[in-house]
């Protein structure tokens, strides 16, 4: 299994996630947060393409997550599976639609990948987030969620590979321009992980197979990658650049387990 991300931050996130097993392939692409035009020539960088995804996976309704889901879902007859609050909200449970409903903790299978749906505290209608397996290694995502659950550290601890939200530095969002209100909802229980508390989650995890860790969704206004790699490489024990930082515009390349 391999995986490389298209871009990651507020103005889009998308993960192309691929296993391959004797002759078959499959090609799963988690979040869709960006104009079908621009998720094309993300994917031809990473030498895919649509017509090749056998699935596009959704965490949930916002705009950086949802982006160009159902323009390539319909055009290209590619399934959507996504939770049934989340499908509500962007009208995705419609007859040109074929969607697959998750539900938290029921694992399904796309081809060679194992999908686990997991819920996660988020200000959207029902999220959740993913571990994706091959049957050999685990891939954990954990991007837009306000605090950690005993559940989340329970779900994410054995991977091999963790995409981790670093989305602010506490400091650096007090000080910014964004007005209280925004403050608050992004700082909130249902907003978006900090440096520390993703340090905390990170520190509550079985790490002993952990060889990838991707710093994700960085604020562009209010965290640096050096922050996000420090408080990550306090607690693995290590060296900064020894964490992955998916950043806006490039996202990172393929990553192999």
């Amino acid at each position: 299994m391999r995986f490389a991300s298209l871009g990651s931050g507020s103005e889009g996130n998308a993960l192309l996630v691929e296993a391959r097993s004797g002759t078959t392939t499959t090609r799963v692409l988690l979040d869709c947060g960006f104009s079908a035009k621009e998720v094309e020539r993300r994917l031809m960088r990473v030498g895919a393409d649509v017509e090749a995804l056998d699935a596009i996976l959704i965490t949930h309704e916002h705009s950086d997550h949802i982006g160009s889901a159902l323009t390539l879902a319909r055009k290209w007859s590619i399934p959507l599976y996504m939770s049934w609050g989340t499908a509500r909200a962007v009208g995705a449970d419609e007859p040109d639609i074929d969607l697959h409903v998750l539900w938290s903790d029921e694992t399904v299978a796309i081809g060679d990948v194992s999908v686990l749906p997991y819920t996660v505290p988020h200000d959207a209608r029902e999220p959740l987030q993913f571990v994706l397996s091959d049957g050999a290694a685990r891939l954990g995502v954990l991007t837009d969620v306000g605090t950690s659950t005993p559940h989340i550290s329970e779900v994410l601890s054995g991977c091999d590979a963790l995409v981790l939200e670093c989305n602010h530095d506490l400091r650096m969002l007090a000080a910014s321009r964004y007005p209280p209100s925004l403050k608050a909802r992004i700082g909130g229980a249902h907003g978006h992980l900090n440096n520390d508390d993703a340090a905390g989650i990170l520190a509550s995890l079985d790490r002993s197979r952990l060889r990838y860790l991707v710093a994700a969704h960085l604020s562009q206004q209010n965290n640096l990658p050096e922050l996000a790699q420090a408080a990550m490489a306090a607690v693995l024990g290590g060296a900064s650049e020894d964490v992955i930082v998916a950043s806006q515009e490039e996202g990172f390349a393929w990553l192999s387990l």
